[in-house]
C-alpha cells in the first residue's frame, strides 16, 4: 500500500520533528493513512555510505521514478567539509567504526575512503530526489497574514555605500560556451598541458539527442584581481567587506573561490606562512576557523595566530557571522550563503554586521557575474524607490527547472581546478570538439548538462501555473549568455505546444526581469518567475524574504515527471542558530509552517492515490487549521516566555482536531477527534504553561548531528497532558 515518506533530516527540522510527527502520525493513524519515515540525514548519509545504515537516500531516489512516490522533504544540512569533519567526529565518538577523512588521500585506499564521503557531501540530497521542476509560491493564507501583520524592510540611507561587487568577465559566465546535441552520443572531456601531457578528466559522459552540454571557466589570475580590487574598494570607503557564495550546493567550485577570498584576505600570512599551513592539512578552502582552530597542534601556532590577527586588524572591515563569538564572514565556507544572506542584508537597509555587532554598509562580493546583477538591480530599486511594503506589494512566485540535476547545480562531478597551463576540451565519439578552454594553473573549469524532457515539462509547468494563477510568467532567460540562449530556442519551441491563448508569457533577462516583477510588486500585482535551478534557489529566498519576512513560508510542490509527488518545507539556512539556541535555553524558535503546508497537498494525493477519502478531509481541515494558526499569530515568538516551536505543535493540533471535529464530510472521523477537541482546549492554559516551564535551561539532545532519540523526544515533548491526549487518540 502507498505511504507518505517523511523524510528525518538533520538539526532544526529535525529536532521540530521529534514534536511534530507524533501528532502527524496520530492524526493520520485515524483516517487510515500510513505514514513512515527515512533518515536522510548527513549523519545517516555518512553512516549509510559506510554500510552501517540502511541507503535510504538511494531508496526514495528509486521511489522517486514510480507514480505512487508521495515524499514531504524537509531541509537537510549540504554538508561543507568542515561540517562533515564535524559530523564524523561525532560519530566515532557514539562508537561508530568510521575513518577520518582523509585531506589529502596518498593511497588507494585513502582515495575510496575519500570517496564514500563524498556521497554525503554537498546538495547531493536534492539532486536525487528532485525528479520534477518546482512550483513555489507563497500560499493564500501567508500573504494574507503578511499584509495584515507586515514585517519591517528597513529604508536604505540616502548616503547608503552598499554595493554588490561582481566580476563581469573572465568569469563562468563570461567564459559560457553551450551546444545543443543534435543526437545521442558519449563525450568525453580531456585536459592537454600545454606540454603535451593528455589526462582524460572525463572518459564517459552519456547524452540524449536534445541535452544542452555547457563548459567554462573562472579564470584564477583575474579572480585573484577582482579581489585585490574589491578589497581595496572596501577598505577605501570605509564599508564592511563580505562574500556571498554557495559553498554548499557549489560543494566543489565555490568552497575553492572561497579559499581564493580567503587568501586575498590575508596574502602576508599565507605568503610567510602558507608552506606551514598545508603541510599540516589547513586549507583556506574550509575557512579561517578551521584553520585558526588547527593551529594549536603547529610549533609556530601563535606566531601564525597573531599574524592573522594583525592583518584582521589592518585590512578591510569584516562582516560578521557572529560578532560576539568572533566568527567572521570568511570563517566557515557553509555560514554564509548567498540565497539567504543577501535577502537578509537588503530587507536590513542593506546593513551587515562588523567586529563590534554595530551595523554598517557593506561590498557584496559575489564573485561570478551570472546572478549578482538580480541582486544589484534589487539594492537599486530599494535605494531609489525606497523598502518594498509586505503590506501592499505582489509576490513573485517561481517554477523552477529543476528536474534530474538541471544546469550548474548538476556540474559537481564535472568541476576541476586546473593543475597546469593548458587546454580543456569537450570531445564528441566522432573525435569532434564540441567546446573547448584555454586554462591556466588554479583555473576553475566545469562542465553541465540540462536534459531536454525536464525543459519540456518546465515550459508545461509555467504555462499550467500562469494559466491557474491568471499570472503573467516570464523567463528569466538572458540571450546574451551561452547557456540561456539555448535555452531560448527551447522555450520557443515547446511553447506552441501548449495552449497559451490569452496569457502573458514573456522573456527577460534577469536583470530585466528583476525590474519587471519589482515595478508590478510595488502595485500589488503578482509575477510567475520561470527560473533555471540556481535562479530558482535566489528567487525562492530573495522575494519571500521581502514579501513576508521568510522563505520557510513557502508552498513548495514538486510534480515528479513520473506522477508522484515530491512535497518540500521551506528552508533551512538558520536552523544552525535555533539548535545553538535550543541547546542553551531550551528554546527553539524554529518554525513549522513550511511543514504544515506541505502535508495539505501530500494528503491530496495519497487520497487520490491510495483510495482513502478521508485523507482528503484530513488535508482540508488541516488547511483551514494552518489559515486560524496564522490568523491567531501562533507562530514561535522571539523570545523566552513566549510559544516557542512545541507550543506552535500544540496550537496547530488543537485547531486541526476542532476543524475534524466539526466537518461534516466524513462524520466517522468528526466523532473520533471529538474528544480529544475537548481535551485539548479544555486544558490549553495547562498545557501551555508545562511547554514554557521547561525554557531558560540547557537542554541536552545527546548529539549535533545525531541526537539521542530518547533525550530529543524528552526535550521536544515536554507535556505530560498533551502526550497522553494524543496517545489516547
Amino acid at each position: 500500500m502507498a505511504a507518505i515518506i517523511y523524510t528525518k533530516t538533520d538539526e532544526a527540522p529535525l529536532l521540530a520533528t521529534y514534536s511534530f510527527l507524533p501528532i502527524v502520525s496520530a492524526y493520520a493513524h485515524k483516517a487510515g493513512v500510513e505514514i513512515e519515515t527515512r533518515d536522510i540525514s548527513l549523519a545517516g548519509r555518512i553512516l549509510a555510505s559506510f554500510g552501517l545504515a540502511d541507503d535510504a537516500l538511494t531508496e526514495l531516489g528509486e521511489l522517486t521514478e514510480r507514480p505512487e512516490a508521495n515524499i514531504v522533504k524537509l531541509p537537510n544540512i549540504s554538508a561543507s567539509i568542515p561540517q562533515l569533519k564535524a559530523a564524523v567526529k561525532e560519530l566515532q565518538a557514539k562508537g561508530y567504526d568510521l575513518p577520518d577523512y582523509p585531506e589529502s588521500p596518498s593511497t588507494p585506499e585513502q582515495a575510496e575512503i575519500r570517496a564514500k564521503y563524498a556521497k554525503a557531501v554537498g546538495s547531493v540530497v536534492n539532486p536525487v530526489l528532485r525528479q520534477g521542476n518546482s512550483d513555489r509560491r507563497a500560499p493564500l493564507s501567508v500573504k494574507a497574514y503578511a499584509r495584515k501583520h507586515p514585517s519591517v524592510n528597513k529604508p536604505f540611507g540616502p548616503t547608503s555605500k552598499t554595493a554588490v561587487a561582481t566580476m563581469g568577465e573572465h568569469d563562468f559566465r563570461d567564459n559560457e560556451k553551450s551546444v545543443t546535441l543534435a543526437a545521442d552520443d558519449t563525450l568525453t572531456v580531456v585536459f592537454e598541458t600545454t606540454a603535451g601531457e593528455r589526462k582524460v578528466l572525463i572518459e564517459s559522459l552519456p547524452v540524449l539527442a536534445g541535452e544542452v552540454v555547457d563548459a567554462t571557466v573562472m579564470q584564477a589570475a583575474y579572480l585573484h584581481a577582482f579581489l585585490r580590487n574589491a578589497l581595496a574598494t572596501a577598505k577605501a570607503e570605509n564599508v564592511l567587506f563580505s562574500v556571498h557564495l554557495k559553498a554548499t550546493m557549489m560543494r566543489v567550485s565555490d568552497p575553492i573561490i572561497f579559499g581564493h577570498v580567503v587568501r586575498a584576505y590575508f596574502t602576508d600570512v599565507f605568503a610567510k606562512y602558507g608552506d606551514d599551513l598545508a603541510a599540516a592539512g589547513l586549507s583556506p578552502n574550509d575557512g579561517l576557523g578551521s584553520i585558526l582552530a588547527g593551529l594549536p597542534a603547529l610549533a609556530n601556532g601563535a606566531e601564525i595566530e597573531a599574524a592573522f590577527a594583525a592583518a584582521l586588524a589592518s585590512g578591510p572591515r569584516l562582516s560578521y557571522v557572529n560578532s560576539d563569538k568572533g566568527i567572521t564572514n570568511l570563517n566557515v565556507p557553509s555560514d554564509v550563503i548567498v540565497d539567504a544572506s543577501m535577502p537578509a542584508m537588503i530587507r536590513n537597509g542593506g546593513k551587515l554586521w562588523g567586529a563590534d555587532g554595530s551595523e554598517d554598509d557593506t561590498l557584496a562580493v559575489i564573485p561570478d557575474s551570472s546572478y549578482a546583477g538580480v541582486y544589484a538591480t534589487v539594492i537599486n530599486d530599494v535605494k531609489k524607490n525606497g523598502p518594498l511594503d509586505p503590506a501592499t506589494i505582489g509576490s513573485v512566485p517561481n517554477v523552477g527547472l529543476m528536474a534530474q540535476a538541471a544546469e550548474e547545480y548538476g556540474s559537481h562531478n564535472k568541476t576541476f581546478e586546473i593543475p597546469d597551463n593548458g587546454t580543456v576540451s569537450v570531445v564528441n565519439q566522432a573525435g569532434e570538439v564540441l567546446l573547448s578552454h584555454d586554462v591556466e594553473t588554479g583555473d576553475i573549469w566545469r562542465a553541465c548538462q540540462t536534459k531536454d524532457i525536464p525543459v519540456r515539462d518546465w515550459v508545461k509547468l509555467a504555462v499550467t501555473r500562469a494559466r491557474a494563477a491568471q499570472t503573467p510568467a516570464v523567463f528569466w532567460l538572458d540571450e546574451s549568455r551561452a547557456h540561456d540562449a539555448e535555452l531560448i530556442k527551447k522555450v520557443d519551441a515547446y511553447l506552441p505546444e501548449h495552449d497559451t491563448d490569452g496569457l502573458e508569457i514573456q522573456i527577460l533577462s534577469p536583470q530585466l526581469a528583476t525590474e519587471f516583477s519589482l515595478a508590478r510588486m510595488r502595485q500589488g500585482l503578482d509575477t510567475i518567475s520561470v527560473t533555471g535551478n540556481v535562479l530558482r534557489d535566489y528567487n525562492t529566498d530573495l522575494f519571500p524574504i521581502l514579501e513576508v519576512g521568510t522563505s520557510a513560508k513557502m508552498l513548495s510542490v514538486v510534480p515528479l515527471i513520473a506522477g508522484g509527488g515530491l512535497f518540500e518545507t521551506g528552508a533551512g539556512g538558520s536552523a544552525p542558530k535555533h539548535v545553538q539556541q535550543l541547546m542553551a535555553e531550551d528554546y527553539l524558535r524554529w518554525d513549522s509552517l513550511g511543514e504544515f503546508f506541505a502535508l495539505v497537498p501530500s494528503f491530496e494525493l495519497y487520497a487520490d492515490f491510495a483510495g482513502v477519502p478521508a485523507a482528503k478531509v484530513l488535508a482540508a481541515a488541516l488547511d483551514r487549521a494552518t489559515a486560524t494558526f496564522l490568523d491567531q499569530d501562533r507562530s514561535p515568538g522571539r523570545k523566552l516566555g513566549t510559544i516557542d516551536n512545541r507550543g506552535s505543535h500544540f496550537y496547530l493540533a488543537l485547531y486541526w482536531a476542532q476543524e475534524l471535529a466539526s466537518q461534516t464530510d466524513d462524520p466517522e472521523l468528526a466523532a473520533g477527534f471529538k474528544e480529544l477537541a475537548e481535551t485539548l482546549a479544555a486544558h490549553e492554559s495547562d498545557i501551555v504553561a508545562e511547554l514554557l516551564a521547561v525554557q531558560g535551561q540547557p537542554a541536552d539532545i545527546g548529539g549535533y548531528y545525531l541526537p539521542d532519540a530518547g533525550r530529543a523526544t524528552a526535550v521536544m515533548r515536554p507535556s505530560k497532558i498533551f502526550n497522553e491526549a494524543l496517545d489516547a487518540l
